[in-house]
């Protein structure tokens, strides 16, 4: 007879399976709407026993209806995925199979977006489910999908992505490293958004105010609206028209707010301080004049007021936008249209927007109000940069007082004639900054022989985040 193992089988760890459950039926369920009964049955015995509610393994239910039946369930989703260390190395079985319970939830509603017709309620809940899902991320709503708060019935968390504990409280722990998030989780919410704008019958929902209210501006709506604006009229197109001014105004306010941020001018020192009360140095004129004190009397005598400067070097400056209008640079175009806008609202600086496609329209006239300019651009079609250089070569009036912003893809037609024109700016001391996408989440693509021919000749491609582009811009013309 062969000796017995005197070691007793590992007992199962009763969380570990419950926990299985939930993540088992969270696949089946993505694969295959139809339900599985004993993952369902199981499953709903599992989140009764945690004391969670049964609408979480309810798809039809949004994350919002959960909450707000469920009010003490918000402060679990903030940073519910986010990473973070566990608690003195610790793991808490029973808090993981909760927030595996929660995560379930909000994945289900993100990533199984159905068929069929798509009602502006469904995009508003599905934009609403998205938006906490960033904020489990430990992201602000609409961070991963282009760097606004774009969920209806979400608002941002109003922390800026501070930090959450991994037990999903929101309170404590490191802040989330959000560049590995954005490039891999935002281009598929992107997709899924996009897509379920693109199954909306969305001339009909515009003809309707009450069902038009409903929608919530985003990239992928905002480009459907300015690729159908010409087959709208009436009511549907002035539903139209304030979706895209709702979109414009919210972007142009993150947008303005970073190009206020960002540095500005030397102080000209060369220029004596103008002598008015808003501009005394108090400070300064009382560390000046402590030779006065007069100790018996303990009265400071001034001799002297010390005033701040505040004029700046300034010079007048030529800024040439040149945007691909193309299907595929939308972004870059809305994007760019708001930020050519704020800069020409900005003191000595002289904008000039260009848009093209296979034909070049000079869009200067209206180059203050994005939302004029997006009405007169005509989305799609091919790319030839040359009829765009044609128009923006002869407002380079002062070379080394002009710079050059070109956005594209730069898939062009006449490459090496567009290239040799661009080398030519560079050369004339003019500043040339060629850009692959001015996105929020800084997607794009660039055609590679321009990416290298660009390196060579000392001006690489500025492909990322706008911030970017702000930086640049700032510190050209301040």
């Amino acid at each position: 007879m062969s000796e017995q193992s005197n070691e007793a089988a590992p007992t199962p760890d009763p969380h570990d399976n419950r926990r299985q459950v939930l993540y088992w039926r969270l696949l089946a369920r993505l694969f295959d709407p139809e339900e599985q009964a004993s993952l369902e049955s199981a499953s709903l015995a599992v989140v009764e026993d945690i004391g969670l509610p049964a609408a979480l393994l309810d798809p039809g239910a949004s994350v919002d209806s959960v909450v707000q039946r469920h009010p003490e369930l918000a402060g679990e989703f903030d940073g519910l995925m986010a990473p973070g260390p566990d608690e003195d190395g610790v793991r808490d079985r029973a808090a993981e199979v909760r927030r595996a319970a929660l995560a379930s939830k909000v994945l289900l509603n993100v990533f199984a977006s159905g068929s069929g017709t798509v009602t502006a309620e469904q995009l508003a809940r599905w934009q609403s489910d998205a938006g906490w899902l960033e904020r489990a991320l430990g992201c602000r709503p609409g961070d991963l999908r282009g760097g606004r708060a774009g969920g209806a019935g979400v608002s941002p968390t109003g922390r800026g992505g501070a930090g959450v504990s991994p037990t999903g409280t929101g309170v404590g722990g490191p802040t989330p490293d959000l560049s590995r998030l954005i490039p891999e989780i935002g281009p598929e919410l992107g997709s899924i958004e996009a897509g379920l704008v693109k199954r909306m019958h969305l001339r009909e929902v515009l003809a309707d105010p009450a069902l038009a209210s409903r929608l919530t501006p985003s990239m992928s709506l905002i480009e459907q609206l300015l690729r159908d604006k010409d087959n709208l009229s009436g009511v549907a197109l002035a539903n139209a028209k304030a979706l895209i001014r709702r979109y414009v105004d919210e972007v142009a306010q993150v947008l303005r707010t970073q190009v206020e941020k960002s540095t500005v001018g030397d102080i000209d020192r060369s220029v004596p301080p103008k002598r008015v009360f808003r501009n005394l140095d108090i400070d300064r004129t009382i560390w000046k004049n402590l030779t006065n004190w007069d100790p018996q009397e303990e009265r400071l005598y001034v001799d002297r007021l010390y005033y701040r400067h505040t004029s700046r070097k300034t010079t007048p400056q030529r800024l040439i936008v040149v945007v691909d209008q193309s299907g595929s640079m939308v972004d870059s175009m809305v994007n760019c249209t708001i930020l050519a806008s704020i800069f020409a609202g900005l003191p000595k600086v002289d904008v000039h927007l260009i848009a093209y496609d296979t034909q070049a329209l000079d869009l200067t006239p209206w180059s203050h109000d994005p939302f004029e300019t997006l009405l007169r651009t005509k989305l799609g079609g091919g790319t030839d940069g040359t009829v765009a250089m044609a128009l923006a070569q002869p407002k380079i009036a002062e070379p080394r007082n002009t710079v050059v912003v070109w956005i594209s893809d730069f898939y062009e037609w006449r490459t090496e004639e567009l290239f040799d024109s661009m080398a030519a700016i560079h050369r004339s001391g003019a500043k040339f900054i060629p850009v692959g996408s001015v996105t929020s989440a800084g997607r794009g693509s660039v055609n590679p022989w321009f990416r290298e021919k660009f390196k060579d000749l000392g001006t690489p491609v500025i492909s990322g985040h706008i911030k970017k582009l702000v930086h640049e811009l700032k510190t050209f013309l301040t």
